[in-house]
């Protein structure tokens, strides 16, 4: 038995490398139409990297002919299904340039954006590829306003949305957190400006009174009185919202104070 496995084992390995042997004197071999076919066969049989690696050795060759489009719309794929989203999104949007009236066309500027999409990091980190994956799905709505796309474009733009907010939303909490109370009111208020919906509001509302609160009895005497009265309004909009809300009870002892100090 154990004879058999080492057996298998090693004419699986001599295969393995007649394989790859076979494969790279393809690759060197300077017949581009054997090149093209086996490229084809390799994608159909979800052999991306072999194929994209032939693809990319014929594209100029092949350029301007019949079958630059499949080759440009295949070596796209290849890089998507190989999950390298950045050249994937570049070769699909070179395709929907080169080839605007292709069938494709619609699919690939969709799937330019979607590359984007996925290039998308985690809340935590830097969004400016987040931004960018909104940007081109709302070029792509733009482009094609009929599209059966348009939904899910809608969807994904509303889930990096939502990774915007929590990072702006993280930010402002670390601000209040640290105690640094005038920038964190100044991250609260552009949070409730550009995300009025937020599912954080009552939360945000709150920490921005109690952030106005301390920023106001820790000011100088002559910008006290402003301020106090900034942070009256904060809780007139809280308790206005959220009059029973789980912040009740603090607010309205911040509010006691605020009368205090008012006084």
């Amino acid at each position: 038995m154990v004879k058999m496995r080492l057996l298998f084992i090693v004419f699986s390995a001599a295969l393995l490398v007649t394989s790859c042997s076979k494969y790279q004197k393809l690759l060197k071999s300077s017949d581009n139409e054997l090149k093209y076919s086996k490229a084809v066969e390799y994608y159909e049989k979800g052999e991306y990297y072999r194929a994209q690696q032939l693809f990319d050795v014929i594209l100029v060759f092949f350029r301007g002919t019949e079958k630059a489009e499949k080759i440009a719309y295949m070596n796209a794929y290849c890089y998507y299904k190989q999950r390298d989203y950045i050249l994937a999104g570049y070769y699909f949007n070179s395709f929907t340039s080169s080839f605007p009236n292709s069938q494709h066309a619609e699919e690939c500027a969709f799937m330019s954006a979607y590359c984007n999409y996925h290039d998308s990091p985690i809340s935590s980190l830097d969004q400016t590829n987040t931004q960018a994956a909104i940007a081109s799905l709302q070029l792509f709505i733009n482009q094609y306003p009929n599209s059966e796309r348009i939904e899910q474009c809608n969807q994904l733009i509303d889930e990096l949305r939502a990774k915007l907010e929590m990072k702006a939303f993280d930010i402002a909490m670390l601000y209040y957190k640290m105690r640094d109370y005038k920038a964190a009111i100044i991250s609260l208020n552009n949070l409730l400006k550009e995300y009025p919906d937020t599912k954080q509001r009552e939360k945000v509302l709150y920490s921005l009174l109690d952030a106005k609160y301390n920023y106001a009895v820790n000011s100088v005497p002559e910008k006290k009185k402003v301020r106090i009265a900034d942070a009256l309004e904060a809780y007139r909009v809280l308790q206005t919202e959220f009059p029973a809300g789980a912040y009740a009870g603090k607010a309205e002892s911040i509010f006691k104070n605020l009368m205090k100090e008012n006084s």
